[in-house]
């Protein structure tokens, strides 16, 4: 794994240029999860929770990411090696590295492990492994507002503030309020919930566990925590007394949009803001014009590109990537994965595309379902035809093919205007190793075959149905293989013994 670069001497950056560092905090046991998965690792649309904050972290174009672990450890570093290689690919990658925090003795405690990784140049963006949908644009304005010589930390006010730090200002008769940066009274300390007085715990205004800060003025005032207080552990947000007592602006950039900044600490949370945030992409997509029967039954789990008209009925789900040419439509109870589905294709209610790593392809214009199932590889041409109980594996078939009923099309290679009748199939696996079909332009084949690959069935040929066929059949010949049929005379069925 690539690591941050180390500590610079050289003079500071104008603030224009300053690199951005994050750290993201994932130590933490999640005991209200009640289970064995780190509490990062659990799932928000269809993604980890530390995947989703570390990919912001990409997109803010950071230098580097420092991830804290220490509950599940092991885990969650296999984890983050694997997404490590993705982000090396990007047009500007994102170097990738993890330190431990054991034991866990606070949020203080936990970036002073992330400290030898931080080189002093840079603004460092503090974000929670838990904490999965905030907004780049938030953290870039977050940034803005460090203007990389202030503490800027992401607030928000909450009816119920319960559970959160309170952002502590001066009283607005306070003399100096008006030298402020923002024109709002100066943030002089964050009250944690534990240690806030009354009067305190009745301030709406709470810290989210965000902020951006000078790496050189964080390390310094990292070194004068101490664990002092109620919970016996080294908070991170004092480090806003230590600025005030410096002379160094504290800024709050307040924000009201609360998803983005809500944690994750129980499975009801869990789906609490799953619902939240499918609902965003909802109206997201119906305001590109994407017509969705009810924007509440729609599950997202990886990327969505819709094209004009297209039309989505009720409980389905998309994962990985998915396209959805113009005028598409997607029946009820659809799951689509890794999948580019053309312009005019109507998806009946009940299939499921699954392309996997090596994707599924639809071409313009065909029919499939109810009921369909295709496979990884799976690449249909224009007007192609997939009906009820049929299933594509690993095959291609091309403009007009059809197979309407209950039937299997694996490792094939189907031509053009192709008929493939019901109850057929292509025994593509000798028990070791796989086979390949070939079924040329304008064949017939019959209801209850079986095309033992690999074989080849020439163009124009019909093959007679239950038929199994085991040699190649030459174009424009009627192939027919099966057993004689026997008439047995007064044949009485058995009956069943009395007892």
């Amino acid at each position: 794994m690539t690591s941050a670069s180390s500590a610079s001497t050289a003079a500071p950056l104008p603030v224009a240029d300053r690199p951005v560092d994050v750290v993201i905090m994932a130590a933490g046991k999640g005991t209200r999860m009640k289970s064995r998965l780190p509490k990062v690792l659990h799932k928000l649309a269809g993604r980890a929770l530390l995947h989703h904050v570390i990919d912001t972290a990409a997109q803010l174009q950071a230098r580097s990411c420092v991830v804290i672990t220490g509950h599940g450890a092991d885990a969650v570093e296999a984890q983050i090696a694997q997404w490590a290689n993705q982000y090396q690919n990007e047009a500007a990658p994102l170097a990738m590295q993890y330190v431990r925090q054991e034991p866990q003795l606070g949020t203080g405690h936990a970036v002073q492990q992330a400290v030898p990784a931080l080189a002093d140049d840079g603004v460092v963006v503090v974000l929670s492994g838990d904490v999965p949908l905030i907004a780049t644009n938030t953290l870039r304005e977050l940034i803005a507002a460090s203007a990389g010589q202030h503490l800027a930390l992401l607030t928000i006010e909450f009816a119920d503030p319960t559970g959160y730090g309170r952002i502590v200002r001066a009283a607005a008769s306070d003399a100096v309020d008006a030298a402020t940066v923002t024109g709002e009274a100066r943030v002089l300390a964050i009250a944690e919930q534990k240690d806030a007085t009354e009067a305190q715990r009745a301030i709406r205004e709470v810290y989210s566990g965000i902020m951006a800060v000078p790496a050189a003025l964080l390390k310094g005032w990292l070194k004068r925590l101490d664990n002092h207080n109620a919970q016996g552990e080294f908070y991170l947000t004092d480090i806003v007394k230590f600025a005030v007592a410096d002379g160094v602006p504290v800024v709050a950039h307040r924000i009201s949009d609360a998803p983005q900044v809500a944690g994750i600490n129980s499975p009801q949370q869990l789906a609490e803001l799953e619902r939240a945030h499918q609902l965003r992409t909802a109206q997201a997509l119906m305001a590109q014009g994407v017509r969705l029967a009810d924007p509440a039954r729609l599950d997202v789990r990886g990327t969505l590109v819709c094209g004009q008209d297209v039309e989505i009925d009720i409980n389905a789900i998309f994962e990985g990537h998915v396209k959805l040419g113009d005028g598409v439509k997607v029946g009820a109870n659809c799951v689509i994965r890794n999948a580019v589905i053309g312009p005019d294709v109507t998806i009946h209610p009940y299939c499921h595309i699954d392309g996997d790593k090596d994707g599924a392809s639809v071409g313009a214009g065909s029919i499939l379902g109810p009921f369909a199932r295709l496979r990884p590889g799976a690449r249909l041409g224009a007007e192609v035809h997939i009906g009820n109980f049929v299933e594509v594996k690993n095959s291609t078939m091309a403009d007009g093919a059809k197979a309407n009923h209950l039937a299997y099309v694996g490792d094939a290679t189907v031509g053009e205007r192709v008929n493939y009748g019901a109850g057929s199939i292509t025994a593509n696996y000798d028990g070791a190793n796989k086979h390949r079909t070939v079924i040329e332009a304008d064949v017939h084949v019959g209801s209850n075959c079986v095309l033992v690959a690999p074989v080849t069935i020439g163009a124009g040929s019909t093959i007679g149905g239950g038929s199994t066929i085991t040699k190649d059949v030459p174009p424009d010949h009627l192939a027919v293989a099966r057993g004689k049929q026997v008439m047995i005379p007064n044949w009485t069925r058995p009956t069943k013994t009395k007892r």
